[in-house]
């Protein structure tokens, strides 16, 4: 077996574009410049539990239509983290090891290796986690009942539900990042424009007009674009204003949740719309997010 030490597990984590926001269903996730995470919103489950947590670089967040979530982080030295609904096994990652990138959809956890394997974990009824034989993966998504891959030549795959089409995905090219909500999966092309099969009941996959993107985010059933002049675009279900967002500004990275969205400023503090019942977007006090890159 090939021996990956810890500096250089750390250096290939380095590397990978890292998410230091992320919505779940009714609770939101911020990693702080130091390494640390804060976390508000709803904690039946304890998935906001991870003030204890040190020597983060990304974050994720399960987002189930259905309430249960769970939180995800990844270390530096390539090591994870859960906290959470683990009825499912979502949460049983404490022996994973190598591992460059990570998602968390609705009962499930996925984890990119630095070699571009795929690891997953939790509910697997639908095929959702049978990513075993995926290879040269450098990004993941995870929806409710299905998971995207991304591949290094800008191909895309898919396993689980394909009942809306969000797993049509094969003729997609020239793709440089994806993102996957209830029923549907999102595509940015390197063109700055942006793709969407699935389920489009509430409009969440009109995306064609968009122009200038250069980050995506899918909540439950909603879109969010992030604009090269760092204004925000969105579609879908916006029974909660989580889609309210045409009046932000210096926005670096967006995050969906099932029904709020949020933006990290390039000053390091977060805004978010959207449903506030369980206090997920009383995030005005948050200083020091990390800035993507960073």
């Amino acid at each position: 077996m090939d021996y990956t030490s810890p500096e250089e597990t750390a250096l290939k984590v380095k590397r990978w574009p890292k998410a230091t926001i992320a919505a779940g269903y009714r609770h939101t996730v911020g990693l702080t410049s130091d390494g640390t995470v804060t976390a508000v919103g709803d904690n039946k489950y304890g998935q906001c539990d991870v003030s204890g947590w040190r020597d983060m670089v990304a974050v994720a967040a399960g987002n189930a239509h259905t309430g249960n979530a769970h939180t995800i982080g990844l270390t530096s030295v390539g090591t994870v983290s859960a906290v959470g609904w683990n009825k499912y096994d979502q949460c049983d990652v404490s022996g994973w090891r190598d591992i460059v990138a990570i998602a968390a959809g609705w009962r499930r956890t996925v984890g990119i290796k630095s070699d571009g394997t795929v690891v997953a974990v939790g509910r697997n009824n639908e095929g959702q986690c049978n990513v075993s034989e995926w290879r040269d993966i450098v990004a993941v998504a995870a929806g409710d009942w299905h998971t995207i891959g991304l591949k290094s030549d800008g191909t895309v795959v898919a396993v689980g539900n394909n009942r809306y089409g969000q797993c049509n995905v094969s003729g997609w090219h020239d793709i440089v990042e994806v993102a996957a909500g209830y029923l549907h999966t999102v595509g940015l092309t390197s063109d700055g424009t942006v793709t969407a099969v699935g389920w489009n009941k509430r409009d969440q996959c009109d995306v064609s007009g968009w122009r200038g993107i250069v980050a995506i985010s899918a909540g439950s059933n909603h879109t969010i674009g992030l604009r090269s002049d760092g204004t925000v675009a969105a579609v879908g279900w916006n029974e909660h204003g989580q889609c309210d967002v045409g009046g932000w500004r210096d926005i670096v990275a967006v995050a969906a949740g099932c029904a709020h969205t949020l933006g990290l400023t390039s000053d390091g503090t977060v805004v978010a719309v959207g449903d506030n019942k369980n206090s997920q977007c009383d995030v005005s006090g948050w200083r020091g997010i990390q800035l993507p890159g960073k």
